[in-house]
């Protein structure tokens, strides 16, 4: 069972406790999630990256949470714009929000390689609208963003809460004819997607 999965099972004992080696690796993990909450993202990096996919010079956008502290504190104020002044308006059909959410690092690690595959998966088929970064970025957050693009599709890649077994898996969620105060139940999505791209 343990060669099937990233799950902590058959992990053994020590009398009445875990073996030592175990109990290491369960730390380290801790940590290298919660590494991945507060790592900040670094925008700018990633909008060069993401430059190079060909859909044009991404705008960087950010919540109304003020900082990464905020942002943990106050999901509410994740999923409101501070200012979307910036994004470009038009009528293509698809747009695409690379999103910090809770874990930045797994979207500087592969939100890009993401993006690239969508890109080449949908090019040609429909028109693509200029790429948007958001950082202290929930879910949310993009449907704002599809009204101020006007597009009639929205595919946001955002970091997803890291867990003991993976620390930077994106989530991908699609909206159709997203204007804000769509919920959850309106969106369809993919979890836990690692490099190169893979689905966990």
């Amino acid at each position: 069972l343990r060669a099937t999965t990233q799950a902590r099972i058959g992990l053994g004992r020590t009398g009445d406790a875990l073996p030592t080696q175990r109990v290491l690796e369960f730390r380290s993990a801790h940590a290298a999630a919660r590494d991945a909450v507060h790592q900040p993202l670094d925008a700018q990096a990633l909008a060069e990256q993401v430059e190079a996919v060909g859909l044009g010079r991404p705008v960087v956008v950010t919540s109304q949470a003020s900082d990464r502290s905020e942002y943990l504190r106050r999901p509410d104020l994740g999923r409101t714009p501070a200012d979307l002044s910036g994004v470009p308006a038009g009528n293509a059909e698809v747009g695409f929000v690379l999103a910090d959410g809770l874990s930045p690092r797994a979207l500087s690690d592969h939100g890009v390689s993401l993006l690239s595959a969508l890109v080449e998966e949908f090019g040609g088929t429909y028109s693509l609208a200029p790429p948007v970064i958001a950082t202290q970025a929930r879910v949310a957050l993009g449907d704002h963003i599809a009204q101020a693009l006007g597009v009639q599709t929205l595919v946001l890649l955002i970091g997803e809460r890291p867990g003991l077994s993976v620390a930077e898996s994106v989530g991908a969620y699609l909206t159709q004819l997203p204007p804000p105060g769509r919920t959850d139940p309106d969106r369809n999505s993919v979890s836990n997607i690692l490099p190169p791209p893979r689905v966990w």
